[in-house]
């Protein structure tokens, strides 16, 4: 009897210290990429996260993203669900992005009333220049048929010119 007592004592005395400390954190920032798709020609910020414990219903994360071409930021929002574990946001196409230059992303999760339950402010530096890209597609259609504008006859290619960017 005794020492099921003192067992019962032990487990209830460590059990806690294996537990994940968040801190007061819903979500925590586990990805963050530049995404280049060379076969149609764009770029754009990809914000992974991950769910720490359970969320509000209907509780949203809302991402700005700095605008690499100038400008005001880039927003967008994904709605979270109760049997998301993982949150995956994506910007709409950039144009400009620079290597090695840091580009600032705040997050926000909002409840359903836009009340911020938490935000995360972080940056992104991408490894290469948006000029790996050709400016038009090279694929075109459900099918990814060549694109005319840029494969001609005979064989010539025309990736177009690189855009003005400001430095």
């Amino acid at each position: 009897m005794i020492r099921a007592v003192f067992a019962i004592t032990l487990v209830s005395i460590l059990l806690p210290g294996c537990q994940r400390e968040t801190d007061g954190k819903l979500v925590e920032l586990t990805g963050r990429i530049f995404v280049f798709n060379y076969r149609v020609a764009t770029a754009k910020y990809l914000v992974t996260l991950r769910k720490l414990g359970p969320l509000p219903e209907g509780s949203t994360a809302v991402a700005e993203f700095e605008n690499p071409k100038g400008g005001e930021t880039l927003t967008t929002g994904e709605k979270i669900f109760a049997v998301d574990e993982r949150i995956a946001i994506q910007s709409p196409h950039v144009q400009c992005v620079r290597k090695g230059h840091p580009y600032a992303v705040t997050i926000r999760i909002l409840d359903t009333s836009g009340e911020v339950l938490q935000e995360i402010e972080t940056s992104i530096t991408s490894d290469v220049d948006q000029t790996v890209l050709p400016t038009k597609p090279l694929v075109i259609g459900p099918g990814y048929e060549a694109n005319p504008e840029v494969f001609g006859t005979g064989g010539a290619a025309d990736y177009g010119k690189a855009e003005a960017c400001p430095t």
